[in-house]
């Protein structure tokens, strides 16, 4: 286990933080998972379910640790490529009029062979942002006028919004407020942000006359998610009141220290309890000591989240940390802000806390994505630190050749007697004469 943690790249705070929030969803998954095992086509055996978010929970950590280790600026030249297969789930997904129990499931697309679900939506938001960070990075390098932003940055933007508004209007609002807020970031013009957003909400009061005017020509997921905002707004009831009431209960009957670990009784009653509202379940059985400690975690998350842009060493870098970590702290509080009747239902799931295959697996992506922004940093002050070191070690071999020079003639000079010294100095010849053997001859 030490070896494998020291194996580990990156920030270790983010490490910690991805390994404790992982934890803690065991416990609210299994326990409010007894809804669906003992509903109308549930199995009753909650184990399974448990066994089923450990192994989405393990593939998600194996997708962080595969992921970290790629050199981040490789994303920036698979920027386009996966803008391209996005295009082409998303709308197959559109267009492919799937259904799950009578309802329409166009939000979601099944993996041949595989078995597995999961929504494009999550992945296209991914890659999005990837791209988005790409083209300010690049933006910064060669200038672009507005008319050739509205071409390379906005018309691919809005192509992927109107590919997830007709099934999921939450999350394509989520989306555009995030691509907002990292063009922002990115410097782009305030004014021309502007322009958009205004473009923005002119182009969905345009699709919501259009779907009231033509029911029949959009999935009935518009008519949900119309009516859910018209009724959130004007306190009109509709089905949401009976999952908004049974979290409120859950809410209030936590209480300061809850009722404790798998005691909730309205986890029996409340739909989707271990994946939208799971947080009403957490604050019912832990309290408010609960739902503060799950508040706190996402914030500190979010802290360091701001610290590891700061330290990217490029915009590309910065930006990437920005547009993958800000939504997982964003989507955190909305999911939040539903249980209390904040906002109003939007499907939104707690990152690495509720249950789903998907929604896990495209958060540790991301997560794998920022930790290999921090491990850059990480190795260029690693290198740094070993280029000191290694002149250290240098200058102490030099200081040690010189110190001993310096000792060894200190030593040849000290055998000599200061009369020795004087003799061999002296002017007057003692020696025999050399030529003596000569004369004799």
């Amino acid at each position: 286990m030490k070896e494998l943690i020291n194996n580990l790249r990156g920030d270790k705070v983010i490490w910690a933080f991805i390994a404790l929030l992982a934890l803690i969803s065991f416990m609210p998954v299994y326990s409010a998972s007894s809804n669906l095992a003992h509903g109308a086509n549930g199995s009753g055996n909650t184990v399974s379910f448990l066994v089923k978010h450990f192994a989405h929970v393990g593939i998600g950590f194996l997708m962080v640790y595969w992921v970290h280790k790629v050199p981040y600026h490789y994303y920036k030249a698979l920027a386009t490529p996966l803008m391209f297969i996005a295009f082409a789930t998303l709308a197959f997904t559109l267009f492919q009029g799937k259904t799950i129990g009578g309802a329409n499931a166009s939000r979601w697309i099944q993996i041949p062979f595989v078995g597995i679900s999961f929504q494009p939506s999550t992945m296209a938001f991914m890659i999005l942002m990837i791209y988005v960070s790409r083209y300010l990075s690049k933006k910064r390098e060669v200038e672009d006028t507005f008319q050739q932003s509205l071409i390379n940055l906005w018309l691919p933007v809005f192509a992927i919004l109107a590919l997830i508004l007709p099934a999921n209007f939450s999350t394509t609002a989520l989306i555009f407020s995030m691509v907002l807020m990292l063009v922002f970031v990115g410097k782009y013009p305030v004014k021309y942000i502007g322009i958009i957003l205004g473009a923005g909400i002119i182009f969905l009061t345009f699709f919501i006359l259009l779907a009231k005017a033509f029911p029949d020509a959009f999935p009935n997921r518009v008519d949900t998610w119309i009516s859910r905002v018209e009724n959130f707004t004007s306190d009109k009831p509709d089905e949401d009141v009976y999952q908004i009431e049974k979290a409120k209960i859950a809410i209030a009957t936590g209480g300061i220290y809850g009722l404790g670990p798998g005691k909730s009784v309205q986890k029996n009653f409340l739909p989707q309890s271990s994946s939208d509202f799971i947080y009403a379940i957490i604050v019912e059985e832990h309290g408010l000591i609960g739902a503060i400690l799950i508040l706190s975690l996402y914030l500190i998350l979010f802290i360091r989240f701001l610290i590891a842009s700061h330290k990217a060493n490029t915009l590309f870098g910065k930006l990437l940390v920005v547009g993958l970590g800000f939504p997982i702290v964003f989507q955190a509080l909305i999911n939040m802000g539903v249980a209390v009747e904040l906002l109003p239902v939007t499907g939104q799931t707690l990152p690495l806390i509720s249950s789903g295959g998907s929604s896990i697996w495209m958060t540790c992506i991301s997560l794998g994505i920022i930790l290999s922004v921090t491990k850059k940093e990480e190795e260029i002050a690693q290198e740094l630190a070993e280029k000191e070191q290694r002149e250290e070690a240098l200058q102490r071999l030099i200081d040690r050749e010189i110190n001993g020079e310096t000792e060894e003639i200190l030593e040849t000079t000290k055998q000599y007697t200061n009369e020795e010294v004087e003799k061999s100095y002296a002017v007057e010849d003692h020696s025999d004469n050399p030529m003596k053997a000569v004369i004799g001859k």
